[in-house]
């Protein structure tokens, strides 16, 4: 097996991570392909020797690749780039956005994170390159996942580049821009009837099988890994912004673990002394579709209850009816005094063309979802229009492109002659 292999860093090749910890009850356990507590069956995640991660420098970060990797110390896997299975995300443009900060009222500087610039075009080649890498590391020889789109086309292409089989499974119903650039990597590609949570019930089941021993379920059996590559669009916005933390983020949601990733990982540059806080701390703000809004839903009636639903409306990446970070994605959210609202599909179809239209970013659903809260955020005094922000678009409008198909189109159609273009009144 091969993979992409990046330059090597001035820090250690040694994992700062010492094993994984369970957010709920807090058992500990080795590093080892577990995502639930075998105590209380809650969610782990990636526990690290703070004392290794204190010794991380700013000119460790900036010496190191110019993708994801330049955090290899801060991450739990991919330390020798030997043992990397990637295609090098990250470094993605911090854009500033004055046209769009003017467009939704807002006073202070406004940027958009923008990574539909990745490989596949979308933050999910940042988790996958994490996942893959510590799944490489404990001896699985198959890639899989579970996906409403974006993770299957970051599977296939990251085993497409590894020379590894994958398999991965969709809903059937995905946009068909997100079943092509999926396929065309060449693995096994199944479609599920039914939603994403069905097929993610379905992996979970098949996980357990001897025939899927060798395969690595990216967000099911090492989903602790899987979720830690999140943290990397924290670490990238705080570099880029001159090594602080922005007042205010707002970031689309599905399960939620991305909002809880990219504050986490605020929280470790601060704690280490490698960024800087805002005065009073920053905000975090969460933005879902008003198609599947069960985390929004669940913090603004004053509980930590999620009620699961059926997912409906036109940002399927984001179509997650049973969100499995939710309660810790309104802990965030309360922690920090942000808030979380949804946008309905008119409202994200808007958002998609305000976006394009004031930064040319084309944005998918997930994108204009997110744009159309920071404006309801703004409009209802949520969010500071006097503090820094920044938003996050997370993948490529050139895969949703039936989202905006019937609102754009050709302005003028005519002849090929200075008439039809007079007629057309093009010459004055």
């Amino acid at each position: 097996m091969t993979s992409t292999v990046s330059a090597p860093s001035a820090t250690t090749t040694t994992s700062p991570a010492k094993g994984l910890v369970c957010r709920a009850c807090g058992a500990e356990y080795p590093l080892v392909a577990q995502h639930a507590c075998y105590e209380c069956f809650g969610p782990l995640e990636v526990a690290y020797d703070q004392a290794a991660l204190a010794r991380v420098t700013r000119a460790d970060i900036e010496s190191g690749p110019q993708n994801i990797w330049r955090y290899a110390a801060l991450l739990p896997a991919g330390q020798d780039p030997a043992t990397r299975v990637t295609l090098d995300p990250g470094l993605t443009p911090l854009v500033s956005a004055p046209a769009l900060a003017a467009a939704v009222g807002l006073r202070a500087p406004l940027y958009v994170k923008d990574d539909s610039a990745n490989p596949t075009h979308s933050f999910k080649d940042r988790v996958v390159s994490v996942a893959l890498t510590a799944a490489r590391g404990l001896g699985f020889t198959r890639f899989a996942c579970a996906s409403t789109g974006n993770l299957a086309n970051s599977v296939a292409a990251h085993a497409a580049r590894a020379g590894a089989p994958s398999i991965v499974f969709i809903p059937h119903d995905l946009e068909q821009g997100k079943i092509i650039t999926t396929a065309v990597y060449g693995g096994e590609l199944v479609a599920i009837e039914g939603s994403y949570d069905d097929v993610n019930r379905l992996c979970g089941e098949l996980v357990e099988t001897d025939e899927f021993e060798d395969t690595a379920f990216v967000n099911v059996n090492v989903r602790p890994f899987y979720a830690e590559g999140s943290k990397t669009l924290g670490y990238e916005v705080a570099e880029q912004l001159g090594w602080r933390i922005p007042a205010q983020v707002v970031i689309p949601m599905a399960s939620g673990e991305l909002l809880t990733k990219v504050d986490k990982a605020f929280s470790e540059l601060v704690e280490i002394g490698l960024a800087e806080a805002p005065e009073g701390g920053w905000t975090v703000f969460g933005a879902q579709s008003a198609g599947c809004n069960p985390i929004a839903t669940a913090l603004q009636k004053g509980t930590d209850e999620i009620i699961p639903v059926k997912p409906t409306g036109i940002a399927k990446s984001l179509n997650i009816g049973d969100p499995a970070a939710g309660a810790y994605a309104i802990e965030a959210v309360k922690r920090t005094g942000g808030w979380m609202d949804y946008a309905d599909d008119d409202e994200i179809r808007a958002g998609i063309r305000l976006l394009a239209e004031t930064t040319g970013i084309f944005a998918e659903t997930a994108g204009g979802t997110t744009v159309a809260v920071l404006k309801k955020l703004v409009e209802s005094g949520k969010l500071d229009p006097e503090k820094e922000t920044v938003v996050y678009n997370t993948g490529e409008g050139l895969k949703t492109l039936d989202a905006v198909a019937g609102q754009v189109g050709p302005t003028h159609t005519i002849k090929p002659s200075l008439k039809g273009a007079r007629e057309a009144g093009l010459l004055g």
